[in-house]
């Protein structure tokens, strides 16, 4: 078993979602649209879920089509509070 101070200097782990850019609106703005798959409660058939997020990117580094590991923050405007974390893949262009 891990003492006390152990415990205390793991890192918090966040939960994450990774979607794609969908645009970008305004300075330090992208929208993501994260896609989910959900078992129906009754018929046990899988459903398509999608939610669109408005994200925060200090970088502007994102372009539409990337690929972004995004985790949840503090608010910081009436419909965003999600921080982007990275690019996990970046598209093709040409």
């Amino acid at each position: 078993m891990a003492s006390i101070a152990e415990q205390k200097t793991k890192p918090v782990s966040r939960r994450t979602k990774v979607g794609m850019v969908r645009s970008i609106s305004g300075d330090k703005t992208i929208n993501v649209v994260v896609n989910t798959r959900v078992r129906h409660p009754q018929y046990g058939k899988y459903v398509r879920r999608r939610t669109k997020l408005a994200v925060h990117c200090p970088a502007n580094d994102a372009k539409v089509g990337d690929l972004v590991e995004i985790v949840p923050c503090r608010r910081l405007s009436k419909s965003k509070s999600w921080r982007m974390v990275k690019v996990v893949r970046r598209v093709k262009m040409g």
